[in-house]
This record gives structure tokens, C-alpha cells and sequence, in this order.
């Protein structure tokens, strides 16, 4: 399923041709949310994501946002720690323990240089203990 990303002003999404799933396990599992957060999405695709490095995992309703908006409505749902590096990619599906959760819709920077936001699209938004998210619990971002 493609995503409704925007091009950004130097690549499409079709700029990434290809691209192996980074991997990870959590850390620490949150459980608040807010109605009016103002996480501003930088306005790239991707970013790099080291081994051992670890990042904070928000989900947001607004599934219209995109790189370059600021997401309101959010759910906290965990810290994890990355086993398998790599670069992960707006309108990839975050998987834990083997369920979709959401896509990629961007990234906020708040926090650099500690970690990075990776903002997860969801239908319905949920803390990480409303999706059963566990301390050790595996994740994937993949291309679905």
C-alpha cells in the first residue's frame, strides 16, 4: 500500500529503491497522551538509525499529517533500543511483536541529540500498554 507522502524538495519516496528492515527491542513502554503536543515533523523521509542506539516511539491519529507538519493528538507507546541498524523510511509499517501497528508518517527532533521521535500513523490511538507493548517486545519497520 503506498503512502500519500509529499515530495520533499530534494527526493520522493521513490528515491529509496530499496531497503532491509531495521530491528529492535523495548526498553521502557509509556502509557500517556495529549491532545495537543505540537511535534514538529522535520521535512525529510528518513533517517539513520544506529545499532544500540536507542528512540522514542509516539503514535498520532492525524494520519493526513506528513515530513514538515506538526502532529497534536499523540499517544506515547515506548523507548526502544535498535539490534539491527539501518534507515527507516516515512510510510514504512512499525511491527511489534509481529502485529502492524501504524506507518511512519515523519520524525521529530525535540530531543536531539539524546533520540529521535519516530511518529506512527494509527487508526485508532492507543498508549503502549492499550497495545499490550511489554519491556522486550521485538519490533520491526518494514516496507509492508
Amino acid at each position: 500500500m503506498p503512502t500519500k507522502v509529499a515530495t520533499t524538495r530534494f527526493v520522493s519516496l521513490a528515491t529509496y529503491a530499496a531497503n532491509r528492515p531495521v530491528k529492535g527491542e523495548v526498553v521502557t513502554v509509556l502509557n500517556s497522551s495529549h491532545e495537543q503536543r505540537g511535534l514538529k515533523l522535520i521535512s525529510t523521509y528518513s533517517r539513520a538509525l544506529l545499532k544500540n542506539s536507542i528512540h522514542e516511539l509516539i503514535a498520532t491519529d492525524e494520519l493526513d499529517k506528513k515530513p514538515g507538519d506538526t502532529a497534536n493528538r499523540i499517544a506515547y507507546l515506548a523507548f526502544f533500543e535498535v539490534s539491527r541498524g539501518g534507515c527507516i523510511i516515512a510510510g514504512e509499517t512499525l511491527f511489534v511483536d509481529g502485529k502492524a501497528i501504524g506507518q511512519i508518517i515523519g520524525f521529530d527532533e525535540t530531543h536531539e541529540p539524546n533520540h529521535i521521535n519516530i511518529i506512527i500513523g494509527v487508526k485508532k490511538r492507543q498508549t503502549g500498554p492499550q497495545l499490550k507493548i511489554k519491556v522486550g517486545s521485538k519490533l520491526k519497520f518494514e516496507r509492508a
